[in-house]
C-alpha cells in the first residue's frame, strides 16, 4: 500500500454518524455539531497517562452524518472508497457508526478491503458522547490503540473492552452489544493495555498483497436485489415465489431452522430450484444464534440442496448477506460466484 511504513503516520478516526455523536433535541436525539471539539474535550477526561499515550490521529466528520439504520449498500461502498484511499497516509482507519447496522458496515468492509496491511477498527456507542455513564470515550479510547497496531490487518469491532473480527460479529442486546457467536476474540482491554491475540488473526491465516475489491454497490444493489427471508411455519411456495421471481432479485439469503432444515414442500422447493436455475445466488444460514447450517445432513434439509441452495455454514446472517451483495456486483459467472461463496475468503467462515 505504501513504500514507507505505517507506524510513522496517524491514526484516522472517521466519523460517520451514529448516537455517539448524537445530541438530545425537542424532538429527540439527532446528530450534534462540533463533534471534533466534543471529541477531544471527551479523550480529554482520560487518566493522564492514558491519555498522553493513545496514538497520534486526525479526525475527519462526514458532512452528512447518518443513522446507520438507513445505510444502504451504496453507503458501504462509498465508505469503503473513502477507507481506501485514505489507508495509505495513516496507519489505520477507525470508523465512527452507529450500532444498529455497524456489524452489517464492518462485514462488508471486510469484503471489500480484502488483503489489508493494516487495521480499520469499527467502533460505535450505546450512548451519546456527551451523556452521563457514556461507553463512547472507552469505545473510542480502545479503538485507537488496536487501530495503530501493525499485526492487526483486517477489519475489527472494538466494543466494551473486546476486539472482534468485524465479519463474525453481531449487535445482540443493550447490554453486551456485540458478540462473536462462533469465532474467539480477536484482543480485550487487559489493565490499561489493548491487547491484540495475533495468532487469531487474519496475518497468520491468510496472507497476500493488498487486493481491494471496491466494487459498483450504487447500481441495483443499492435497492434491493439481494432478500433475506426467514422462513416461517406454515410459508407457502406462493410467498417465497413473490419474492425470488421478480428479476430485480439477483439473489436471496434464506435463514432456516436447525442445522439447515425447510419444510419439505415440493411446490416450495421447486421455487427454490427454478431461482437457482435462473442464476440466482441463494444461500442459507440458520435461525438459531449459535451453530451453522449443514445442508442434507437432515431429510428436512436434503431439499435445499438439491435446489442448489449454498449452505452458509457459520457465517452471520450479516457476514452472509453482505457477501452476496458483494459478490454479486463483480463480474463474475454463476460458478464462480458460488465458488467464492463457499471459499473463506477474510475468515467470515
Amino acid at each position: 500500500m505504501s513504500a514507507f511504513p505505517a507506524s510513522d503516520r496517524p491514526v484516522l478516526l472517521l466519523y460517520v454518524g451514529g448516537t455517539i455523536g448524537m445530541v438530545e433535541t425537542p424532538h429527540g436525539l439527532a446528530p450534534g455539531p462540533d463533534f471534533t471539539r466534543r471529541l477531544h474535550q471527551t479523550l480529554a477526561t482520560l487518566p493522564p497517562s492514558s491519555h498522553a499515550s493513545l496514538p497520534d490521529f486526525v479526525v475527519r466528520e462526514s458532512p452528512h452524518p447518518i443513522d446507520s439504520s438507513g445505510a444502504t449498500p451504496a453507503d458501504w461502498q462509498r465508505l469503503g472508497r473513502e477507507i481506501a484511499a485514505a489507508l495509505p497516509e495513516h496507519a489505520g482507519v477507525v470508523v465512527l457508526h452507529g450500532t444498529d447496522t455497524l456489524a452489517w458496515s464492518a462485514s462488508s468492509l471486510a469484503f471489500q478491503l480484502q488483503g489489508l496491511d493494516r487495521p480499520v477498527v469499527v467502533t460505535g456507542a450505546m450512548r451519546p458522547l456527551d451523556a452521563d455513564g457514556s461507553d463512547a470515550r472507552d469505545n473510542i479510547e480502545l479503538a485507537l490503540r488496536f487501530a495503530a497496531q501493525p499485526l492487526l490487518q483486517e477489519v475489527g469491532v472494538a466494543f466494551g473492552g473486546r476486539l472482534l473480527r468485524g465479519v463474525r460479529s453481531r449487535k445482540v442486546g443493550a447490554q453486551e452489544a456485540f458478540t462473536t457467536p462462533h469465532y474467539p476474540l480477536l484482543g480485550e482491554r487487559v489493565g490499561d493495555d489493548a491487547v491484540l491475540f495475533a495468532s487469531r488473526t487474519l496475518v497468520s491465516q491468510q496472507r497476500g498483497a493488498p487486493r481491494f475489491e471496491l466494487a459498483d454497490y450504487a447500481g441495483g444493489l443499492a435497492h434491493g436485489s439481494v432478500a433475506r427471508i426467514a422462513l416461517w411455519p406454515g410459508i407457502q411456495a406462493w410467498q417465497l415465489d413473490a419474492w425470488l421471481r421478480d428479476d430485480r432479485v439477483k439473489g436471496a439469503l434464506l435463514e432456516v431452522w436447525g442445522g439447515g432444515n425447510a419444510p419439505d414442500d415440493p411446490a416450495l422447493l421447486g421455487v427454490l430450484a427454478q431461482a437457482s436455475g435462473e442464476g440466482k445466488l441463494l444461500a442459507a444460514v440458520s435461525q438459531c444464534p449459535t451453530g451453522g447450517v449443514t445442508l442434507g445432513r437432515y431429510a428436512a434439509g436434503r431439499g435445499l440442496a438439491d435446489a442448489d441452495v449454498l449452505s452458509g455454514d457459520t457465517m452471520t446472517p450479516e457476514a452472509a448477506y453482505t457477501k452476496l451483495v458483494h459478490l454479486l456486483a463483480l463480474p463474475l459467472d454463476d460458478a464462480e460466484r458460488r465458488r467464492r461463496f463457499l471459499t473463506p475468503l477474510v475468515g467470515e467462515r
